[in-house]
């Protein structure tokens, strides 16, 4: 748990510098794109937390035109969610495997364990999409390594 706990607290720490880097920089063809897939990326949280509370998630869009305001509240949302479902689980429990029907109609059945590694490294993969961005927009990458994140705890 402490594993999965950790990677959490990284991902809340990563969205945050993405979000302090997106609401300074510009508004350009590339800053929209980044924020588009960090709307994705929460979105996406959004809809593994639904399936997790073992609700059917099939309403909930995972490419919406979100604005910068909404993907800081939904950060903010989710981060709470998130905080609370994981100050309860247990190691026992996250081997519970979720049935869930996912945005296309198929059925899985996932463990908790699984589902939660995967949000932790759904978000880097598009955190380094958002990074790419950033950069064609002419601003400086925004370093999300977990490596960075431990570091930075230690202080």
């Amino acid at each position: 748990m402490k594993t999965i706990r950790n990677m959490f607290e990284q991902l809340y720490w990563a969205d945050k510098r993405i979000l302090d880097a997106l609401e300074a920089g510009g508004d350009g063809e590339s800053e929209a794109e980044a924020v588009r897939l960090l709307s994705h990326t929460l979105r996406a949280e959004q809809v593994w937390f639904t399936r997790l509370q073992g609700q059917d998630s099939n309403h909930l869009p995972l490419w919406p035109n979100d604005s910068l305001d909404d993907c800081k509240r939904l950060a903010q949302e989710m981060r709470e969610a998130f905080s609370a479902y994981l100050a309860e689980l247990t190691d026992e429990r996250l081997d519970d495997v979720i049935s869930y029907i996912n945005q296309y109609g198929r059925s899985y059945r996932t463990s908790v364990q699984d589902i939660l590694t995967h949000l932790a490294l759904h978000g880097q993969y598009h955190r380094g999409q958002i990074n790419m961005k950033l950069r064609t927009a002419g601003m400086e990458p925004i370093n999300v390594d977990y490596i960075t994140f431990v570091r930075l705890q230690g202080q």
